[in-house]
């Protein structure tokens, strides 16, 4: 047998979980997608770019502003520039001119998401020019300041003139040029640049306490040094920004705490929802199974549900274990009824079959015809019987349609038939009521079997009046019509009116009665939507039965 085909034949249980278990699993991925938006998506690595950004333009402005100032000094030093009176520097285009506006806020505005990561820098190129010499002395001044100050900023500084020639850096590169970048040439145009370019390191990647930093790029900031309408030269920064894992290790114990709380928050919601949810639940497994074991009375709405669905489906449950109880009991009284209704003639048909099996060449003529009549007697019970618990079964599981019958024809044809059996009956029919709401057979077995129980109990002169009436409570309420049996026989005592509906109740078996007409009255009027009512005394029984009137029209 190969290995698939034992294993189906093995028939294994299927695995299924636990509520405390899903509910724990959907906690602790909730948890995970702050980590895994990080990783996916790269927002934390945007968020440290741009912090490097806003960092590089905080110190480039003041970088630009000591240079400007130092520029102006030597211009002021430098009479024979005073003389000639040539504007210092080049024009800036009006696209990137600022106005007379005194504030020039920088918001950071790269996005790992978005923006380009470009090539590595190139270097700075050897020019025959010479750096201007107003520039280079301001550079002069400022250059050791640069140099002591990217101690702390870890940021590569360099000023560069009009032309693009460094006058002042923290490495290697003075009176080298820079024009050819792309950051250089847009901040001498006037334009604040901020991009990314890759970063190239033979070094492998630092530990993660060190100040060194492993990240793959480095973001560079290039700020024109403007003043008036004329741009001065420029100020270039870069830095390196911090690594994720780095900024993460800086704050590992804040991240460590943090996720013990949440930790401690998750097996929190876990036993509440746990005890919210799986403890009642068990509770009502076990009372279900009570119930399967055939325990009565035994199942009530949860006390403590814990949620609000709980609590519907308890009561739901308990609903559901009354009806069973109470159909468990009427099916065991049915067949009750059943069993002993069937054992009478049954019993006399077998004595009869027994008599005439033994003495049946002993018997006269008379003798056997009076057996033989028994025995059809006992037989049309039967058939009798047999035929009402159809009904009653029918009627026990009718489910009402939009049914509609007219009343004048039925009560007409029922009320013939009967006559013509020898009741001595009028009828007593309202015009006004016309249509019903129930189908006509239904409609019919019900004054059938209305008439037939009038017709068996109230004796061999008995008068019985079949009403029918249009009614209305009130204008607000739907119509409905009124059926009346009224006789004038004995009459049923207060004892038997509280049995009269009951399953093979009956004061009339002698005569044929099988005690379930008045059964099959009542289910079927309730099942339409009606309602049966019974009144009596000596000399008057009245049933009255109500069915919802069908609109006219």
């Amino acid at each position: 047998m190969r290995p698939v085909a034992w294993l189906r034949a093995m028939r294994l249980p299927r695995w299924t979980p636990r509520l405390s278990t899903i509910f724990f699993t959907f906690n602790a991925l909730i948890l995970l997608l702050p980590l895994g938006g990080i990783v996916l998506l790269r927002l934390y690595e945007s968020v440290l770019i741009r912090r490097a950004e806003t960092e590089l333009v905080m110190q480039g402005a003041h970088v630009a502003a000591v240079y400007l100032h130092e520029v102006q000094r030597e211009l002021s030093r430098s009479p024979a520039r005073e003389s000639t009176r040539e504007p210092y520097g080049i024009p800036v285009p009006r696209s990137f001119r600022r106005g007379k506006a005194i504030f020039h806020p920088l918001e950071p505005r790269l996005d790992l998401a978005v923006d380009p990561i470009l090539g590595p820098p190139e270097e700075a190129r050897p020019t025959p020019e010479v750096a201007d010499p107003v520039a280079r002395a301001a550079g002069d001044s400022i250059g050791p300041a640069l140099r002591l100050a990217q101690r702390v900023t870890l940021a590569g500084i360099r000023v560069v003139d009009c032309r693009g020639i460094v006058v002042a850096t923290t490495r290697t590169e003075l009176t080298l040029s820079l024009a050819h970048r792309e950051e250089v040439r847009r901040a001498l145009a006037g334009e604040n640049v901020s991009l990314m370019r890759q970063r190239v390191s033979d070094e492998p990647s630092p530990p993660l306490d060190s100040i060194s930093r492993g990240t793959q790029l480095r973001v560079f900031v290039a700020m024109p040094v403007i003043h008036g309408d004329r741009v001065w030269g420029a100020v270039v920064l870069s830095r390196t920004p911090q690594a994720v894992g780095q900024s993460l290790f800086n704050i590992r114990w804040y991240i460590l705490g943090g996720a013990l709380v949440l930790l401690a928050l998750l097996v929190l919601l876990s036993v509440v929802t746990s005890r919210t949810v799986t403890r009642p639940v068990a509770e009502l497994i076990r009372l279900t199974e009570r119930v399967a074991r055939g325990e009565k009375g035994v199942v009530s709405p949860l006390e403590n549900p814990g949620t609000l669905e709980m609590r519907r489906v308890s009561e739901a449950i308990a609903r559901m274990a009354r009806a069973l109880e109470e159909r468990a009991e009427y099916i065991d009284a049915f067949a009750r009824g059943v069993s002993h209704e069937f054992k009478t003639p049954l019993a006399s048909m077998r004595g009869t079959i027994e008599l005439l099996r033994d003495h049946l060449d002993e018997m006269t003529d008379e003798e056997r015809e009076r057996f033989l009549a028994n025995l059809e007697q006992d037989t049309e019970r039967l058939t009798r019987l047999v035929t009402r618990l159809t009904d009653l079964a029918r009627a026990d599981v009718i489910k009402p349609r939009q049914d509609v019958c007219e009343l004048g024809p039925v009560v007409a044809a029922v009320s013939e038939r009967f006559r013509c059996a020898g009741l001595d009956l009028t009828l007593d029919h309202d015009e006004q009521a016309r249509a019903v709401r129930i189908a006509r057979e239904p409609l019919e077995a019900v004054l059938t079997n209305l008439l037939d129980n009038a017709h068996q109990h109230g004796g061999p002169d008995v008068k019985v009046t079949l009403c029918t009436r249009s009614c209305r409570h009130d204008a607000d309420q739907p119509p409905y019509i009124e059926l009346q049996v009224r006789d004038d026989g004995p009459g049923i005592s207060e004892a038997n009116r509280k049995r009269v509906f009951d399953h093979f109740f009956t004061t009339a078996r002698n005569r044929g009665g099988s005690g379930l007409g008045l059964s099959i009255v009542q289910k079927l009027v309730e099942a339409h939507g009606g309602t049966t009512r019974l009144e009596s005394e000596p000399g008057r029984t009245v049933f009255t039965v109500t069915l919802p009137a069908a609109p006219e029209g």
